[in-house]
């Protein structure tokens, strides 16, 4: 069990925990280096501590794992971002979806962003009938037209794509760990997570939709699957392969992914990406400008999965306009980001999940940690210049 820390990380742990966290983690990775790799708090109603083996739930931090393993296979041909998805998957484009592109899936403007009716976790754990159900479906918005965030829905529309354009026909689980994480040396992140690693995982906290939430909140992440400690402390939910917010893992794989990023596509010598398409990844989305239909304003997204900092509602905390920063906030609040500029990479996993409008960037829980750990970056930076 490793510990790595600052007395400053430290301390900044210590203020999260004072401002409301319950337990977190947080890793870090300099040009590919581990820098932080340290936890606090406790394990839910348990009152373990929590350690840097602990694992979380991240939520929709799960899909920037999910869009890495399509662009591996865009990165060898087998996926053309501008190709309808029915190249690849031609029930997709039953019922008005014929037009949709990979790059629409991948930035939120496919058109499909609600998840299917009479939903149950029980449901969503097959994936077949997922695949039919999303075949089934009318789009809300002409394909292509419209931002509006796929909060769930996502995840098995990427996965699929995953699935069915690998040669050897792998389901998106073994895909990304045999195509993603092993090649990274990353062991301990999990789609679907195995019964007998249970007793490692946090106990989330709160996290339920509001008694009076907008119907159109409902419709993207239904009561029944709402990412919440009710739903995902139960074992379906951890054993259910969910690519767009179901992963369980430490800080430390999470970092370690967005470090590749952040290292423009390498990693300990392993060249997961080319450097030229990770580069790429900072292009907006269409219309990125315009309001985010779901998200209820104006959020900054990549036309190739990941969020891009700027003022949008999870460009907390203290992302601010960072042009070179690829992130993805998952529900509750947990977060991971690749900082292309400076080489830093950070993910902030924790079980106490935040409700309500995001706090301003200076309130944040996590920003004593944020501000931590890029001045330790910062010191090491200098050290080396």
């Amino acid at each position: 069990m490793t510990n790595l820390t600052t007395p400053e990380v430290t301390l900044a742990l210590e203020e999260s925990l004072a401002r409301g966290e319950l337990g977190l983690q947080v890793a870090a990775y300099l040009d590919g280096e581990l820098i932080v790799d340290t936890a606090a708090g406790l394990d839910g109603p348990s009152g373990d501590p929590v350690t840097t083996t602990t694992l979380f739930n991240p939520f929709s931090v799960t899909k920037a794992v999910t869009a890495t393993a399509l662009h591996v296979q865009a990165s060898r041909g087998l996926i053309d971002y501008a190709a309808p998805v029915t190249a690849y998957w031609p029930g997709f484009g039953a019922n008005g979806k014929e037009a949709t592109t990979v790059r629409d899936v991948l930035s939120h403007r496919a058109g499909i962003p609600w998840m299917p009716e009479g939903i149950t976790p029980e449901l969503q754990a097959d994936w077949d009938w997922m695949i039919r159900r999303i075949e089934e479906m009318e789009p809300e918005t002409p394909p292509g037209t419209a931002n509006c965030y796929h909060a769930l829905i996502w995840g098995w529309i990427a996965g699929e794509l995953v699935r069915r354009t690998d040669v050897q026909g792998r389901d998106v689980a073994a895909f990304v760990r045999e195509e993603v994480l092993e090649p990274l040396g990353i062991d301990d992140l999990y789609f679907g997570l195995p019964e007998s690693e249970f007793g490692r995982v946090a106990t989330l906290v709160g996290g339920d939709a509001p008694a009076e939430a907008p119907e159109l909140l409902l419709k993207g992440m239904p009561r029944a699957v709402y990412p919440s400690a009710r739903v995902y402390n139960e074992p379906l939910a951890r054993t259910t392969v969910n690519p767009g917010a179901g992963s369980i893992g430490t800080a430390r794989s999470y970092a370690r992914l967005f470090a590749m990023l952040a290292c423009h596509g390498e990693l300990d010598g392993v060249r997961l990406l080319p450097a030229e398409l990770v580069k790429s990844f900072t292009t907006p989305r269409d219309d990125d400008h315009e309001p985010d239909r779901y998200l209820g304003k104006v959020n900054h997204v990549s036309a190739y999965g990941y969020w891009l900092a700027g003022t949008g509602p999870t460009a907390y905390p203290l992302l601010g306009e960072c042009p070179e920063v690829l992130h993805h906030p998952g529900a509750g609040g947990s977060i991971g980001w690749a900082e292309l500029d400076t080489g830093l990479a950070v993910a902030i996993c924790h079980n106490r999940m935040h409700s309500g409008p995001p706090p301003a960037p200076a309130d944040h829980p996590f920003a004593p940690v944020v501000t931590a750990v890029r001045r330790l970056a910062a010191e090491r930076k200098g050290a080396f210049s």
